[in-house]
């Protein structure tokens, strides 16, 4: 066993605190927030506060630190969480479970993304073995992409609630996994907040060498459902879509996608792009208001109704008809 060097500020397991209070809670986390001491712990819960910016405490040495290591000897981290995890499933042959709560921008998806990273590395096996770690670490670009977005007050934020169930074999080897995602806030493709952003797969796909093959090759500010969060939500400080599509790419491509299905996604996304540009106009039909879509080719909206369609591989036509009914 590796010897753990602590530096103690503040209480660390917060039930040993003299004043149990709301008070004392707040003023222990904020002393150990300001010495970068973001883990503190409350009997077998850990409680975490998000630095907003990256600390080096989940390096492989920082791994290494905690492998085999009991809770109480180490101190309050994601990794001693995950090592009591997976040593009890192994030492008492039972399910373990690990609840991440909190409100947006505590550090939810991190926290899952660092148990997995730690399961991963501490679980060993052959080449079939880290093929399976592989998949699953890999379906986490894959969910950001499709599922996370740029709110208010966290540039990646979960916008869906996911169950991830990692199984293993009598040895502690993973075997395989299954992710279960709800409540998708699907809202967010036609109606994003002002100064948000939507989901993350939009802008990485304009900014790809896909862009032109699948009729996006224009400014996020030119589709309506990416210009309703406003100008200055179309870009990310520190963010790369271009280089965030590349992963998203080679995830998708490491949990068992195939160049078609691939292809096939991707023109969803665009053609919900583009039908996002597609205009109504009023009309009176027998005495009664209607409406019809704009179909002129000239017209933006007969524009984005001919790439809609050429994308989802419809008529239009029979696709007007549709919308209208």
């Amino acid at each position: 066993k590796q010897q753990v060097v602590r530096s103690v500020v503040g209480v660390e397991d917060m039930v040993l605190l003299p004043d149990i209070k709301d008070s004392g809670i707040v003023a222990n986390l904020k002393l150990r927030l300001q010495s970068e001491l973001i883990y503190t712990s409350i009997g077998h819960v850990l409680v975490a506060c998000n630095p907003y910016k990256w600390l080096p405490i989940y390096s492989e040495d920082v791994m290494k630190r905690y492998t085999l290591q009991q809770r109480v000897d180490v101190p309050p981290h994601i990794f001693a969480t995950a090592e009591a995890a997976y040593r009890n499933m192994i030492q008492e042959e039972d399910n373990q479970c690990v609840i991440i709560s909190g409100e947006s921008g505590a550090g939810k998806t991190e926290a899952s993304k660092q148990i997995q990273a730690y399961i991963a590395k501490v679980s060993g096996g052959g080449p079939q073995v880290q093929q399976t770690k592989k998949v699953f670490l890999e379906s986490n670009p894959v969910l950001e992409a499709f599922g996370n977005a740029k709110t208010l007050r966290n540039n990646n934020s979960s916008r869906f609630g996911k169950y991830f169930e990692l199984k293993f074999d009598r040895f502690g080897a993973p075997i395989g996994g299954l992710v279960t995602n709800y409540l998708l806030e699907k809202s967010r493709i036609v109606n994003p907040g002002r100064g948000e952003r939507n989901f993350h797969i939009f802008y990485q796909l304009l900014s790809s060498q896909l862009a032109d093959s699948l009729g996006v090759k224009e400014p996020a500010a030119s589709f309506a459902y990416l210009s309703a969060g406003g100008g200055k939500a179309v870009k990310v400080e520190g963010v790369d879509d271009s280089a965030e599509m590349e992963v998203t790419l080679n995830a998708m491509k490491s949990v068992g996608m195939k160049n078609g299905q691939i292809k096939s996604i991707l023109s969803l996304v665009g053609a919900i792009l583009h039908l996002g540009n597609i205009e109504f106009e009023s009309i009176q039909m027998e005495g009664v208001e209607g409406c019809r879509v704009i179909t002129k080719a000239s017209t933006p909206s007969g524009i984005a109704l001919r790439k809609a369609c050429e994308l989802l591989g419809v008529d239009a036509k029979a696709f007007v008809r549709c919308l209208t009914v």
